[in-house]
């Protein structure tokens, strides 16, 4: 038998022991709840900076390979006499080589190919935590195969053109089957549904907007039955071409000066950069990792072929260079409507604003010149600014307002206030007026340097209140 003492002594014991299970439970509780503090913080810290942490390799390949491989390019093409040659129009005083957007196109496709064996290179690149995991490759969804064909099929017809010449019509099919690329693997075409499903699709109580169009009745082989027209399909591969088309065209105009482009397109790759980290932090769709593998391989090849081609450029991009990066710019762009948010794609539209806004002017001042939409002049606001800034100055107001139209367009996807739409239409309606005045100016000095509208102006006699035919029109040729 325990004696008295023993058995207190054994009481205190288990009570101890009770105590300590109590302490380890606290304590165990306690590392719980910082561990989950600390899980918090560093989900807080998984902002846009880790994103851009995760998936700076293929900025640094699209970067590397394009500034080491331009000068290889650059010597290939002056041996093979692929020079721009100056003439009256072009700035630059000495032949320089052209093919420089066969350098960028090798970045963007290196970048992108980074994606394609990421497991196999942790240590350059790491997909960002998401929902939306490929079945096949068991990663986010990688960039579609469509896409690097796309940029492949317009960097050949560029090339062609540059070494060899194309006619207008090889240029505009090779772009148009881009964009029929596009819409084949179904990447953008959702971009209309979010102007027509809250609208028509309402008005008319199908809010999918597929229509069954009958054909011929029951028991003819083949054709009976009912075809189902996508109104938002079809309607979005409209849009995909007019993006594609407008895009680089609007990039082969506004390529004028050194660098300017190439900035230009760096600048609004930011912008889209920062849109789409943003996007990918909320998790918005299968979209996200494609969209940051896009703005990271066109940022870093345009980086990388910067310091080649800004003033005094070594080389060119040529049409190769100008029509790749104003197609990568529309399959950007487009990529903000898969879910069918157009104020995303108007946002990418902001911050692509410059070369947009160029290409308005140009129709609008050769329409009203009277010329044809496909005549070049020295009109466009690079040349204006030239004119007043030099090669460089007017290359770094056009880098300033780049960065004005790219903090709108951020700023349009997180704030969404009336406000910064208003201020964007303000802006971009001052540049456009301001540009038509000058533009407007030009015609009318040229008009009355004629000797046929001198001559008019000093044989018309003093108005009166009912002037002759002939002096009405002689007025109005010299006021018009």
């Amino acid at each position: 038998m325990i004696p008295p003492a023993g058995l207190d002594l054994a009481d205190r014991i288990h009570r101890l022991g009770e105590r300590i299970d109590e302490l380890s439970a606290e304590q165990q509780s306690l590392a719980g709840a910082v561990a989950g503090q600390a899980s918090a913080g560093q989900e807080a810290q998984q902002s846009m900076l880790g994103l851009f942490q995760s998936y700076i390799g293929v900025l640094v390949v699209a970067f590397l390979i394009t500034l080491l491989i331009t000068p290889i390019i650059r010597r290939a093409a002056i041996a093979n006499g692929i020079v721009d040659r100056p003439d009256a129009r072009k700035m630059h005083r000495m032949p320089v080589a052209y093919l420089g957007g066969v350098s960028v196109f090798a970045g963007i496709m290196a970048g992108i190919m980074l994606s394609y064996f990421a497991p196999a290179f942790p240590l350059l690149m790491d997909f960002h935590a998401t929902q939306y995991i490929s079945e096949q490759s068991g990663t986010p969804y990688l960039v579609p195969l469509w896409i690097p064909l796309g940029l492949t099929v317009i960097m050949v017809v560029g090339l062609l053109d540059d070494v060899t010449g194309v006619t207008p019509r090889v240029k505009l099919g090779g772009q148009l089957f881009a964009a029929a690329a596009l819409a084949y693997g179904d990447f953008g075409v959702n971009v209309a549904a979010g102007v027509l499903k809250p609208t028509l699709g309402r008005l008319l109580d199908n809010e999918d907007l597929i229509f069954h169009i009958a054909t011929l009745p029951d028991g003819v082989p083949l054709l009976s039955g009912s075809i189902n027209f996508d109104l938002i399909y079809w309607t979005g591969t409209a849009v995909i071409a007019v993006f594609v088309l407008g895009a680089c065209n609007a990039s082969n105009l506004i390529d004028g000066l050194d660098g300017l482009l190439t900035g230009v397109t760096s600048i609004a790759a930011v912008g889209w950069l920062l849109v789409a980290l943003s996007l990918a932090l909320v998790d918005d769709g299968a979209r996200d990792s494609q969209r940051i593998v896009l703005c990271m391989a066109v940022l870093g090849a345009c980086l990388g072929f910067l310091p080649h081609n800004f003033n005094p450029a070594t080389i060119f991009l040529g049409d190769c260079g100008s029509l790749l990066l104003g197609f990568c710019s529309a399959v950007i762009i487009l990529s903000f409507g898969n879910e069918g948010r157009t104020d995303l794609v108007i946002a990418g539209l902001i911050i692509y604003a410059i070369p947009i806004i160029d290409t308005i002017l140009a129709i609008f001042r050769r329409k009203l010149a009277g010329k044809k939409m496909s005549e070049a002049d020295s009109d466009h606001l690079h040349h204006m600014l030239k004119r007043a800034a030099g090669v460089k100055g007017a290359v770094l107001i056009l880098y300033g307002m780049g960065i004005a139209f790219a903090i709108l367009g951020i700023a349009m996807t997180s704030v969404r206030a009336r406000s910064v739409y208003a201020l964007a239409l303000l802006f971009a309606a001052y540049i456009i007026v301001f540009s038509i005045k000058i533009a407007r100016r030009a015609q009318l000095e040229a008009q009355t340097a004629r000797p046929d509208a001198t001559r008019h102006l000093r044989s018309t006699p003093t108005p009166t209140p009912e002037p002759e035919p002939d002096q009405a029109r002689g007025t109005a040729e010299t006021t018009a």
